[in-house]
């Protein structure tokens, strides 16, 4: 089997995806510096489900799961170059899976420089690390959020994505030119996924699904932007990760029929792709709200408000070109994914 380190390990999709890939016999390290921007136990608890235990983790130091026999957690930072370059010599990665970053739209309007350090010295520090231990493939999370001011629908990787609207977006757009950078210089296969509005159970507290489901629980307002009119292409968590891991083992080949005279941004001559990940399915923000108020058997406190800076009206996906290269389409319907994120969300909660 193969050695695989995925960054953003104690994060959402991270967390996800190690359970997936250990569960499948692969040797893999998780990697995460486990930051304040929510709150730190449920990122200890997505590790424990993974059999890494919150006294063991310390900072540089490789801490062995008690649940897969090949798992193992280091505590790091993305930033820490030195430490990064240790790791990789010491561990011998065939591939490598960047899903570390700082995320959020609206908190990088109120902290950029979070995002310069994570998302753009932290990625450039993977990218150097990549290249000099002779990586086999370097996939990373890029976000439907660097469609920016696009209005044609659905969001197309062939179509031009240089008009971001949040630094979130500007960053995650410059992790795709540093990609194609590397690839083009330095041979080293790349791949981008654009993630479109994953949801799922242990999901992020910043996020409209866990936001809603925890107010209504609580008998309180909620707030819906754009007075609810508002589409977002809805990607479960699960399809996510099974795009992912079979996305790790298709390394990209140069597009001989790509041209310089019409550029296709989704490729290159060089071994590099981008792809979107999404339901390829909008859905109505209200009709996201009334199915979580029916599964809760509540009705929901509304208080509508105007478009925030750094959002958009809606989202769809184009996925085609996944569906063709790795022969499958995230396809769970929101209803079932709502249903079993609220099971989740009161188990971990102990609500009756």
């Amino acid at each position: 089997m193969n050695k695989i380190l995925v960054t953003g390990a104690a994060g959402f999709i991270g967390f996800h995806l190690v359970n997936k890939l250990a569960a499948e016999g692969h040797t893999v390290t998780g990697l995460d510096n486990i930051n304040d921007y929510y709150d730190l136990n449920l990122k200890y608890d997505r590790l424990a489900e993974t059999g890494i235990q919150r006294e063991e983790t310390k900072y540089g130091r490789l801490t062995p799961s008690h649940k897969y026999p090949a798992y193992s957690f280091i505590k790091l930072d993305l930033e820490d170059r030195g430490a990064l370059d240790r790791l990789f010599l010491e561990s011998g990665f065939d591939y490598v899976v960047n899903l570390a970053a700082q995320a959020g739209v609206r908190y990088s309007i109120e902290n950029p420089m979070a995002y310069i350090n994570s998302n753009i010295v932290g990625f450039a520090n993977i990218l150097e690390a990549c290249r000099h231990n002779k990586i086999k493939h370097l996939v990373y999370a890029s976000s439907s959020s660097v469609y920016g001011l696009n209005e044609k629908m659905p969001f197309s990787t062939d179509d031009n994505v240089d008009h971001p609207i949040s630094l979130y977006a500007a960053s995650k757009k410059s992790n795709e030119l540093m990609a194609h950078t590397y690839s083009h210089l330095f041979e080293l296969p790349t791949t981008g996924l654009r993630f479109f509005t994953v949801y799922g159970p242990w999901g992020r507290p910043d996020m409209a699904l866990y936001i809603f489901t925890k107010a209504i629980s609580e008998g309180r307002k909620i707030q819906i932007n754009n007075k609810g009119n508002m589409k977002r292409d809805f990607t479960y968590v699960s399809d996510i990760v099974n795009s992912l891991s079979r996305i790790i083992h298709t390394i990209p080949a140069g597009n001989p029929d790509w041209s310089g005279k019409n550029p296709q941004p989704s490729s290159s001559p060089a071994n590099y792709r981008v792809y979107n990940i999404g339901n390829n399915s909008p859905v109505q923000l209200m009709d996201f709200v009334h199915a979580i108020e029916k599964e809760l058997g509540v009705e929901a406190n509304k208080e509508f408000l105007p478009m925030q800076p750094g959002d958009v009206p809606a989202t769809w996906a184009d996925v085609s070109s996944l569906i063709e290269t790795i022969k499958y389409k995230p396809a769970t319907p929101v209803k079932e994914g709502i249903r079993r994120f609220i099971k989740w969300y009161k188990e971990y909660n102990n609500i009756s």
